[in-house]
């Protein structure tokens, strides 16, 4: 079993989610336990579909050039990752008061405070663990088509999930300012890039 590859996707996909722990933690915003779980939830869910997915598509494959394919494509995203950080750095962050559509949280996961009453409630939780979980289903395709086990890869999402979202608001009430928000694209994108090798050679 991969279980290298799968320690490590879990981990890539879930640095937004240490990124917006922070993020909030900074705001003073409070993600209670039921929202953190909720996230988890649908990050869970996202993972296994996604993982899944990738597995079937690549099923009547040779097993080489499945494993191929899914490594590269996993190297793709963290390509791409390392790419989209760069041009969010030089954006301009918007105001928290916009996040009213899934689309605004997909961009900025930030925005998912609507009302703006420093806490995360069960119905934002739900529009922002939607938008984590498709920030990384291309991920997961990836990651299914080298063949990891979508129960196992889903469990470790699930748990990487919780306990970074958790861990990364304490950070934030902590910190004024940390390097993890702000290059989270980036650090995932890298853990990817190396996944994608380790697949190639493994």
């Amino acid at each position: 079993m991969h279980w290298i590859s799968i320690i490590f996707i879990a981990l890539a996909s879930n640095l937004d989610n240490l990124g917006i722990g922070i993020s909030f933690g900074i705001r003073s915003t409070r993600i209670p336990a039921l929202s953190n779980g909720i996230i988890a939830v649908i990050t869970m869910l996202g993972t296994y579909v996604s993982v899944t997915l990738g597995e079937y598509m690549t099923a009547y494959m040779p097993g080489f050039a499945a494993n191929l394919l899914g490594a590269f494509m996993i190297l793709f995203i963290g390509v791409w990752g390392i790419v989209s950080s760069r041009r969010r750095a030089q954006a301009p962050e918007p105001s928290a008061a916009g996040g009213h559509s899934l689309i605004d949280v997909i961009h900025q996961p930030a925005t998912a405070d609507v009302d703006l009453n420093k806490v995360i409630s069960w119905k934002e939780a739900l529009t922002l663990g939607l938008a984590l979980a498709l920030n990384n289903m291309a991920t997961g395709f990836g990651a299914g088509a080298t063949g990891v086990s979508p129960l196992w890869t889903t469990v470790a999402a699930g748990l990487f999930s919780i306990v970074f979202i958790s861990c990364g608001t304490r950070i934030g009430l902590m910190a004024a300012k940390t390097w993890v928000s702000q290059y989270a694209d980036l650090i995932g994108g890298i853990l990817l890039i190396l996944i994608g090798i380790y697949e190639m050679v493994a």
